[in-house]
């Protein structure tokens, strides 16, 4: 009897070790959840300092890094936006996206759905007022953007793979994107928000691909006369047809070179051209639009846009029939100096691609720019078409714009 009893008493301790030593905590998904690699804690930046009523006195959306930091923030939440509905994360306390916005108070007012698969490839996010007054902020800070567009890049899952990669070739093949319904759906929500708040208080925004629409729609919108703020992280900048032009563009320019060297213009040619060029020159120097390119050297996607200018004629036996032709020449110079770009370019060695063409790379503490106001080949391809309108085209045209946003 006892020692039965004994053996009863040992099973149930034994029983009880079994059970207890590794219980299940409370909360252990949403630790889970917390622990994901694109949480904001997990991989966010550091070092970020929080808006409180200070900034009413100093805005720190004045310092340049920090709004390089804030907006490569909402470019990431736009990723996470689709991968929150491909992974079923609708729970506003589980979802990994809002987490990348609400620290810097805004707020989630209208995604951007391409019709195609569904797939979430851009966002509207606005300043959130109401979260800036639990804080003591009564007024936007200045240099805050009203509302901000943020445009994704590719997405290498498997549910918005094929139309990301369709829109890569679609650029690659052709150097545009106006074909897809990204670019039209992106047009007329950056329409909206500058109508509605203001070209001045509006920002468009992208990376890698989204980058390429950001480019593509602000200057459409350019071209209507209506500035907005545009920050392109990675944008691309090789396709098969820049690499065609680059082509055409020497055999332009050895032709020009023969025929310079035949023909010599007459002193009432190049009293008219001058007048012409002085004439082009005066609508060209009138306003133009600049956006933000941040690049990575060791990027090959991005890394074209370093490329400089190349005079038309390198060689010193040409530069009398250059300066014989200089009214044309002074043309072409103005339309350049007005194509340029705030470029900000990250060397840092060699690195893999991966990192190199990394949103995360855009925040990091460590990060050392090169900053220049630059008008390089491929941006002055790019935008020459806004500053080579014809002289006779009347400024007034964007007068109907500018009543709309008045409204």
């Amino acid at each position: 009897m006892g020692k039965r009893g004994s053996d009863e008493i040992k099973n149930q301790v034994l029983q009880v070790v079994e059970i207890t030593p590794q219980p299940q905590p409370q909360g252990t998904n949403q630790d889970c959840e917390n622990q994901h690699p694109y949480a904001f804690h997990v991989s966010g930046p550091r070092n970020v300092p929080s808006i409180n009523w200070r900034d009413l006195i100093n805005s720190t959306w004045k310092d340049g890094n920090y709004k390089r930091t804030v907006i490569a923030c909402f470019i990431q939440a736009v990723y996470l936006l689709e991968l929150d509905r491909q992974e079923n994360r609708t729970d506003q306390i589980d979802a990994l996206a809002p987490k990348w916005w609400t620290p810097f108070k805004y707020k989630l007012v209208e995604t951007l759905i391409d019709q195609r698969d569904g797939s979430i490839f851009g966002a509207i996010l606005e300043w959130d007022r109401s979260a800036a007054l639990s804080d003591f902020v009564l007024m936007r800070p200045s240099g805050a953007p009203r509302a901000v567009l943020a445009l994704r890049g590719t997405l290498l899952k498997g549910p918005t793979i094929r139309r990301d990669i369709e829109d890569d070739l679609r650029f690659l093949t052709w150097e545009t994107l106006k074909g897809s319904v990204r670019f039209t759906s992106s047009l007329e929500a950056l329409k909206i928000i500058s109508e509605k708040y203001g070209s001045s208080n509006v920002c468009i925004a992208g990376h890698s691909l989204g980058a390429g629409f950001a480019l593509q729609v602000g200057k459409s919108l350019a071209k209507e006369g209506i500035f907005v703020e545009a920050h392109l992280f990675n944008p691309p900048s090789v396709s098969l047809a820049s690499s065609l032009r680059n082509v055409g563009e020497k055999a332009s320019i050895m032709w020009k070179r023969v025929v310079r060297s035949i023909t010599v213009p007459s002193s009432g040619e190049n009293s008219s051209n001058s007048d012409e060029g002085a004439e082009s020159s005066t609508v060209l120097g009138s306003k133009r639009w600049t956006p933000h390119l941040y690049v990575n050297n060791s990027d090959y996607i991005c890394c074209y846009y370093t490329d400089p200018v190349e005079p038309e004629s390198g060689d010193g036996g040409d530069k009398e029939n250059v300066n014989k032709g200089g009214a044309m020449n002074n043309n072409v110079g103005a339309t350049m100096n007005n194509c340029a770009a705030k470029l900000f370019v990250f060397s840092k060695g060699k690195q893999r691609f991966l990192e190199a063409h990394g949103l995360e790379q855009w925040w990091s503490d460590d990060l050392e720019l090169k900053a220049a106001v630059n008008n390089s080949k491929l941006i002055s391809r790019q935008l020459k078409s806004l500053y080579s309108m014809p002289p006779h085209h009347p400024p007034t045209q964007q007068s109907p714009t500018k009543a709309r946003l008045l409204t």
